[in-house]
């Protein structure tokens, strides 16, 4: 057994940056469990190499939903990462921040702090941008930021002509003044190579003596004294240990884990926990309520113009591409296979864009999971665009199975459960088309893929959408964070409601889910977390 002040549990994209800023003074003894292993894997720096960890167990969860009625009765494979940097080792690392109305939102809901003006200043602050600082951008953080726009496909110049020809104004930065148009992503690389949370703030970290980072240490339990967490257990090569917190713990283990590891411990529904065989320790009706997640559907079009698909389906081409990229860090092997992007209305009434463009110069005919990596494109040139809604309104469940710590959760996304949510997707869908049909990309296109042009009437485009609809792979609300113990986990200094020395640091706190990709929010929710604890100690010694 050992002690430490804090214990942070989930070594992913807010538990590195957490475990970082609470080590950085050097007062405090802090312990990061990672249930996963070391991120020194060539395919998790390569930032397409994510192809490759897709289905590698040995870096991801590869968690499956239960089939959902609004899917056709299908089910979703959700991979997360089980390793350092979580999902951000294994992410397509768009860097989004979100609208500023997303955070105005959460303190309108009652989250003091978490506004617009509160986190600007932490996003500024742990971005390092290819930009430099400025009103909306910082300089100098851990987490670079690259502006890849000059080595991305040309394809990308014909979409942004298509979009400009639909209506959709050029945006060159969608973390800037406002989100709406279409533009090119911005993604979390540096010098070709992936930009992980591990890698931005564990790495600088890891010789700090009062740091102390142990992987393949999956927690299965927390330790009380009355209604105080004062410690975890852990199996780590076969062995269970303990390691004792003299301040707090904190669970920052993802919007899948967080909830499990609080329902392991008797901390939930009541009904949810009996059920599993758990005595229920602290009845909390919303751990693991509240699963937001984003539902996206990818139309896929033959191109007669050159795509990445020719350059990275024959075996020559690969070499080249890995020769190009270990030579001179350059070439598609660092970039993100979603290049083109945007945020606009469905409908000209809305205050605020509620649609995610994504623009691929690539295709690959999706597999079931775990039948192939996503390295190998389709042999002929085709592209991809997508759309999610941005703000859905339905809500699932992540809830135990058992007792059991290494049994898989049972997760309900409730994905497309009304006519309004379905809606919602046939207008995205509808841009789509409108795009693939414009003038400037209308003479590219050899034929739709998928669905195929012969989908048009709604009963068809709609029966297509369960069909292929897939997770985006943002679930957040788990351990949502509000004032009101009954609807909440969590209150706004991250601090578990009706308990001491716990708090929740990850996704999973999130009251509704952002405008846009999840990443750049859960690290910034690591580093406010951070600051927040800090502030508590601030005044004298633990």
């Amino acid at each position: 057994m050992s002690e430490f002040d804090y214990i942070v549990v989930g070594a992913g994209s807010a538990g590195c940056a957490l475990a970082n800023r609470l080590s950085e003074s050097g007062r405090h003894r802090v312990l990061l469990l990672e249930a996963g292993g070391s991120d020194k894997r060539f395919w998790l720096q390569v930032p397409i190499g994510y192809g490759k960890s897709f289905y590698d167990r040995r870096v991801n969860w590869m968690y499956m939903a239960e089939p959902e009625e609004g899917l056709a009765g299908r089910i979703s494979y959700w991979p997360r990462g089980k390793v350092l940097g979580g999902s951000s080792a294994i992410n397509a690392m768009v860097y989004i921040r979100g609208q500023a109305q997303d955070y105005d939102d959460w303190a309108a809901r009652g989250n003091p702090g978490w506004g617009w003006d509160d986190v600007l200043p932490v996003f500024k602050k742990l971005e390092d941008h290819a930009w430099g600082a400025s009103d909306y951008h910082g300089a100098g953080g851990p987490l670079h930021i690259s502006d890849v726009s000059k080595h991305l496909h040309p394809l990308c110049d014909v979409y942004l002509k298509a979009c400009q020809e639909a209506g959709l104004p050029h945006n060159e930065d969608f973390n800037g003044a406002s989100q709406e148009g279409a533009g090119l992503y911005q993604i979390t690389t540096r010098g070709g190579f992936r930009m992980s949370s591990a890698r931005a703030y564990l790495w600088p970290a890891k010789r700090r003596r009062n740091l102390r980072i142990e992987t393949q240490a999956q927690a299965m339990g927390l330790v009380f004294d009355g209604r105080r967490a004062i410690g975890v257990t852990y199996r780590q090569d076969g062995q269970d240990k303990r390691a004792m917190a003299r301040a707090e713990v904190i669970l920052s283990a993802g919007a899948v884990n967080s909830p499990q590891l609080l329902q392991l411990c008797g901390i939930g529904p009541a009904s949810v926990l009996r059920s599993a065989g758990v005595e229920p320790r602290h009845d909390c009706p919303a751990v693991g309520s509240n699963l937001y997640d984003h539902l996206g559907v990818d139309y896929l079009y033959r191109s007669r113009l050159p795509t990445l698909n020719n350059e990275l389906n024959p075996w020559w081409g690969k070499l080249f591409a890995g020769l190009k990229y270990i030579l001179m860090r350059r070439g598609p092997l660092c970039l993100s296979v979603n290049q083109g992007g945007g945020f606009f209305r469905t409908r000209p009434e809305l205050e605020r864009p509620n649609m995610q463009l994504y623009f691929s110069p690539v295709s690959y005919l999706k597999a079931p999971p775990g039948v192939r990596p996503l390295m190998n494109p389709d042999p002929y040139a085709a592209f991809l665009l997508g759309i999610s809604p941005c703000r859905p309104t339905s809500h699932g469940t992540v809830h135990i199975r058992s007792a059991d710590p290494f049994e898989y959760t049972e997760v309900r996304p409730n994905y497309l459960p009304t006519d309004h949510e379905v809606q919602a997707v046939m207008e995205g869908v509808e841009l789509v088309r409108q795009l693939a049909h414009t003038a400037h990309l209308d003479g590219d296109v050899e034929a739709e893929l998928q669905p195929g042009a012969e989908v048009q009437t709604t009963e068809a485009l709609v029966a297509d959408i369960r069909q292929r609809a897939s997770t985006v792979f943002h679930p957040v609300g788990t351990c949502m964070m509000g004032p009101d113990a009954r609807t909440a986990v969590v209150d706004h200094r991250l601090r578990v409601h009706g308990l001491q020395g716990l708090r929740v640091c990850d996704a999973s706190i999130f009251p509704t889910l952002i405008s846009g990709n999840t990443n750049a929010a859960a690290i910034m929710v690591g580093e406010k977390g951070a600051d927040l604890i800090l502030e508590d100690v601030q005044s004298g010694p633990l």
